[in-house]
């Protein structure tokens, strides 16, 4: 591996603007019954750290699911396309699983492009100093919501070659059945004929392993949750009382998915003064933060079908009940 060999180059957003649209989504969502917070708030650098934390815990098992399919069929993954000359990951992390990705294929000879989508510059940060240590990659790293960046990258590629689009980690399972569907087909809109897309999604398991990994006994994902209320009192002068609110994680059966909230733990008034916000809270209200759907390892292929992909290989990582979908764009 030489880094001298690779060229990385961040697309940043303004400032300003982030901060602008955070204030937006709050009072917004703050003011729906029930009271949300867009799971995508949850990331911003401490938030991403705890994630990563979140991961390598023991009741958390689907990075090590998901890490162990992509070392195993990297070579298949990596060899469906050809000529393969881009990677998107759309929320990219910590880039280790693109990084496992790359290190377990073939070796290459021909220059790989490697976009990193992500709203946290932390972990875009830290991602791209990862990935560019490989030899024969660029990378270019765009800090940007998953539709942003899609745009992004996809309306500036020149050349010929093919892109495989990633969307890893069940990042899908954040969206409702509506809003999956709809990033689908924007996906599949985004890609040409004879390109491909991988995507890692987590499987219905029994109730008590679900909320172990979404409550786990060490208080990791409390905290993750509860950092929500942090940065908006740092970056939108809130005044939310930490103690004053538990973490709760739920698992709907009938949505399939498991839900995680904030709940009030007495009655309270809290102002968010940069969102013009003046909410009063009963004790036991909840707000929601985190949806995490998941799916039947069929019903995976069906939504990528509806959205125009056509079906190459899906694996299942048993031990921790995870799948990775790799479907390609027909008509090449």
């Amino acid at each position: 591996m030489r880094p001298a060999n690779a060229r990385v180059r961040v697309h940043e957003s303004a400032p300003e603007a982030a901060t602008a649209q955070l204030a937006a989504d709050v009072r917004f969502y703050l003011e729906r019954r029930p009271r949300q917070l867009p799971s995508r708030h949850l990331y911003d650098p401490l938030g991403s750290a705890l994630f990563d934390a979140i991961c390598h815990l023991p009741w958390y098992r689907v990075t090590a699911g998901e890490t162990r399919l992509l070392t195993s069929h990297a070579a298949e993954i990596l060899g469906a396309l050809r000529p393969l000359a881009r990677v998107v990951e759309l929320g990219s992390g910590n880039g280790d699983k693109l990084a496992a990705l790359v290190s377990s294929g073939p070796a290459r000879s021909a220059p790989l492009d490697l976009h990193l989508v992500d709203i946290s510059r932390a972990a875009l940060e830290t991602a791209a100093r990862a990935l560019s240590a490989f030899d024969h990659v660029r990378v270019v790293a765009h800090e940007a919501t998953y539709e942003a960046g899609l745009r992004d990258v996809t309306g500036s590629l020149a050349g010929d070659g093919r892109t495989l689009a990633l969307f890893l980690g069940s990042n899908i399972g954040n969206y409702d059945p509506p809003g999956a569907a709809a990033l689908l087909r924007q996906v599949r809109g985004a890609l040409g004929a004879g390109d491909g897309f991988l995507l890692g999604a987590d499987l219905v398991k029994p109730e008590a392993d679900l909320l172990r990994a979404y409550d786990d006994p060490l208080g990791v994902t409390a905290a993750f949750n509860r950092n929500l209320l942090v940065r908006l009192n740092r970056e939108l002068d809130a005044d939310f009382d930490l103690p004053s609110f538990r973490h709760r994680a739920v698992w709907n059966a009938e949505a399939s998915r498991v839900e995680m909230h904030l709940v009030s733990a007495r009655p309270q008034r809290v102002r968010i003064r940069r969102a013009g916000l003046d909410l009063t809270l009963r004790d036991g209200e909840t707000i929601w933060t985190e949806s995490s759907y998941k799916y039947e390892p069929q019903a995976i292929v069906s939504q990528l079908e509806a959205a125009g992909f056509r079906l190459h290989a899906q694996w299942i990582d048993e031990a921790s009940r995870f799948a990775l979908t790799l479907v390609d764009v027909p008509g090449a």
